[in-house]
């Protein structure tokens, strides 16, 4: 299984980058994740749906689609793009250090 290594911590992640075990994450691995993810630094939206991305999960096992994000997070689909410009629910999982959500590509 690959590892990564994030604000000194090396944590299990699948091939694409993304967690296997999402308890490993913490915050301040976040940036590291975004910079490593082309997302640059996180600002108060980017927060607030990875905040959204890991409650989520918590609930329900899987990150939610573009779709749902847009429609429950608080966040416009348009402003989703703007913060995640490379796909909002994929690069927005990888960073809150959850599974890649279902439906992704």
């Amino acid at each position: 299984m690959p590892v990564a290594t994030y604000a000194g911590r090396e944590v299990d992640v699948d091939v694409e980058g993304f967690f296997t075990d999402p308890g490993q994450w913490t915050r301040d691995m976040a940036p590291e994740i975004a910079r490593d993810a082309g997302v640059g630094d996180l600002g108060p939206g980017h927060w607030k749906v990875v905040d959204f991305m890991r409650a989520q999960y918590s609930e329900k096992g899987t990150g939610p689609t573009v779709r749902v994000l847009g429609k429950t997070s608080g966040v416009s689909v348009k402003e989703l793009y703007e913060l995640f410009p490379t796909g909002p629910a994929k690069t927005a999982a990888r960073i809150a250090g959850i599974p890649k959500p279902r439906g992704c590509i």
